[in-house]
């Protein structure tokens, strides 16, 4: 099974190739600028792990919550791929939650199985989910949403306290309210955590087993807030969905 995964739903644009046996990553920050990047990246990728687009089994994509830009990016590109340069019939998709990967990079760098997640969704949000992995997956304690950062502690504190267990927290929304971090005893808290490529793969590989993959036409990004627009102050504030 050999899968390529795309995430851009922040600022930073990831992509890996790859499988059960090894990945080869491609990580860059890039502010607003993936779309220029991300065909270039995934050449670079598909060349360094020896392989081409023709003979990937599937694409995987974090289907946000995230940016509005950057959610909607991952899964045309992946749509695009699927039916005009991998082969005439097409190859199936694998939409994963990126506040999924969020927790998985957490998983796999500290060890941790229970894992709040939260990242910057502007306009003074976040993006928040809460997942527990157990028997070698991930279950959702709490459905992905968008609310203000108290709201999200709220919910994190309601979660803490029916488990015997700790929690931890991770991703980008750590950084810009702080008030996250100090609102529960972590076990680990660690904002400098986001939904890698690598991580969206590994999650796609199992979501693969259990038949969760969809067509080209089928794919949809997640997109949790339903705004589609700013209001004159918050543009002339530089805020951004």
């Amino acid at each position: 099974m050999r899968l390529l995964a795309l995430e851009t739903s922040t600022h930073w644009l990831s992509v890996a190739v790859g499988g059960a046996a090894g990945w080869v990553t491609r990580d860059v920050e890039v502010g607003p600028g993936h779309s220029g990047r991300i065909l270039p990246l995934i050449q670079e990728a598909l060349a360094e792990a020896g392989t081409s687009l023709k003979q990937i089994d599937a694409i995987a994509f974090g289907a946000g919550p995230g940016s509005f830009t950057g959610v909607r990016i991952a899964c045309g590109v992946a749509q695009g791929l699927a039916l005009g340069l991998v082969s005439g019939a097409g190859v199936p998709l694998v939409p994963v939650c990126s506040l999924l990967a969020v927790a998985e990079s957490a998983r796999v760098r500290y060890g941790v199985e229970r894992v709040c997640t939260a990242t910057d969704a502007r306009i003074r949000e976040v993006y928040a989910a809460a997942w527990q992995y157990q028997a070698g997956g991930w279950d959702e304690v709490m459905v992905p949403m968008v609310a203000r950062p108290e709201e999200a502690a709220a919910a994190f504190r309601r979660i803490a306290e029916t488990a015997e267990d700790a929690w931890s927290i991770a991703g980008d929304g750590l950084a810009v309210y702080p008030e996250l971090g100090s609102a529960l005893p972590w076990q680990v808290a660690e904002a400098n955590v986001r939904p890698a490529a690598q991580a969206i793969g590994e999650l796609a590989l199992a979501a693969w087993e259990r038949g969760e993959k969809v067509t080209a036409a089928e794919a949809m990004p997640l997109y949790v807030r339903q705004r589609v627009a700013l209001t004159r102050a918050e543009r002339e504030a530089g805020e951004t969905l």
